[in-house]
């Protein structure tokens, strides 16, 4: 259901992040050392942090780090939270004390950052993290929860010298043209974000992955809770999970995400709650963060919003910004879950350009009827629509492109049938799911 439908006046803040963008080397190389400089022109606000928590990953980051401040936030702590990106608003990507920053206070950092900056070349995601990291530290909380961008070992957030815990998510192959590309690298530049004397947590992995962070974690001295070593979880028929660790055996809701996917990424969340030494974390309280998590862009329902209203009252229209092959995978299970029987199966599809086109359709052959391809609006780097529908085809899926989601909701709706109501997925993007939710009114709160 909608989050919220009011507009907020950006202009300010949007000015400045224009300008920001000029900054971008016309070459990046990853490193730390700009991040160091506007970090120390700034007073070194790493430094003055509330305990963080740092997550990295290829899939659940973003629902991890929403299930862990939930549950904090149920205790009564005061959580700074970072993540990237955003999906209709860039102050989402920055939650001080609870709330999303406002504007006035998200400008006045980004000034401040431009003028450390001084002119010299910079990353858009450095230099605004640097100004997330400003706020966190001038402003009081419990703990702060910070989600890397891209990576991990060179990522602007690994400037922490010794968190109070760090995880790592599931690891796929994702952004291969930074990270590398083979499961082994990539899981070597994210496990760059273990350090000596701090606790982490892993999620499941794939083998070559989880070998990769063994072997870093042992050079750190680090031993590594593991999934099904340190701590585990499993369904319970009846509804809801039971989560078990070296602490204790909980009986819990399911949380308030779609999929059961989320049931790992939930527990991943306790994890880190249970690892970590810097606040007090009561079993209600991860009770109680379970119930009212939310995480938008993630198997969100979209029915009740202007857009649902193109379609039949019967249909169902959900959003998702999963974009890589075990994301589609999450996307199978849930077709399963739900089990949509004798309805019209359409996924709505806008993908970037450097993605696994061809991976992501292939685990959803056989179960969805249709591709709508769409293109993602003021996205250089998007795939034309063209390519998506000719990789369904290539797939013995029923392609076609539209000129954008709400052309292919119309054409979802001229073509329903009353016994068999339209099943419609909008998926493949961060950057479709924020412009769909923009058209579709609804602010992520």
């Amino acid at each position: 259901m909608p989050e919220g439908s009011h507009t907020i006046d950006t202009s300010k803040s949007d000015a400045v992040l224009a300008r920001l963008m000029g900054l971008h080397p016309k070459k990046i190389d990853l490193s730390l050392g700009r991040m160091h400089s506007i970090l120390a022109a700034l007073g070194n606000p790493e430094t003055k942090l509330p305990p963080v928590i740092h997550i990295a990953g290829t899939n659940g980051k973003g629902s991890t780090t929403a299930t862990l401040r939930a549950i904090a936030e149920a205790a009564g702590h005061r959580v700074h939270v970072y993540t990237s990106p955003h999906l209709v608003r860039f102050a989402e990507r920055i939650r001080v004390a609870g709330q999303i920053i406002d504007e006035d206070h998200l400008t006045d950092l980004l000034e401040r950052c431009e003028t450390a900056a001084a002119g010299k070349p910079i990353t858009f995601f450095e230099i605004t993290t640097a100004a997330a990291l400003l706020a966190f530290a001038e402003t009081p909380a419990d703990l702060c929860i910070l989600e890397v961008g891209l990576g991990g070992r060179l990522d602007a957030t690994n400037v922490v010298e010794k968190p109070a815990a760090v995880g790592l998510t599931p690891i796929s192959m994702d952004h291969e043209q930074f990270l590398g590309n083979s499961i082994g690298v990539i899981a070597a530049e994210k496990a760059g974000i273990i350090k000596a004397g701090v606790p982490c947590v892993v999620g499941y992995q794939p083998k070559e992955a989880l070998e990769c962070i063994n072997r870093i974690a042992a050079e750190l001295g680090v031993k590594p809770y593991h999934y099904t070593g340190g701590w585990n979880a499993e369904k319970n028929p009846g509804g809801g999970f039971q989560y078990e660790d070296w602490k204790s055996v909980l009986d819990l809701p399911s949380p308030n995400l779609v999929g059961d996917h989320q049931i790992l990424n939930a527990s991943m969340a306790i994890a880190l709650a249970h690892v970590q030494k810097a606040v007090s974390i009561p079993d209600a309280a991860i009770k109680a963060g379970l119930g009212w998590v939310r995480w938008p862009g993630r198997l969100q329902d979209l029915r009740g919003t202007n857009l649902h209203g193109i379609l039949p009252e019967s249909a169902d229209l959900w959003l998702d910004g999963g974009h890589n092959p075990a994301a589609a995978r999450v996307l199978k299970t849930f077709l399963r879950e739900v089990d949509p029987v004798e309805r019209s199966i359409t996924l709505i599809v806008g993908m970037m350009g450097n993605k696994d086109i061809p991976g992501y359709l292939k685990p959803l052959a056989g179960l969805i009827d249709q591709v709508i391809a769409v293109d993602i609006p003021g996205e250089e780097g998007a795939a034309s629509a063209g390519t998506i529908a000719a990789a369904a085809t290539d797939l013995s899926i029923s392609g076609t492109v539209a000129k954008d989601v709400e052309a292919a909701l119309h054409m979802i709706n001229d073509k329903a049938r009353a016994d068999r109501p339209p099943f419609v997925l909008i998926a493949g993007s961060l950057y479709l799911a924020g412009d769909t939710l923009r058209t579709a009114g609804v602010l992520p709160q």
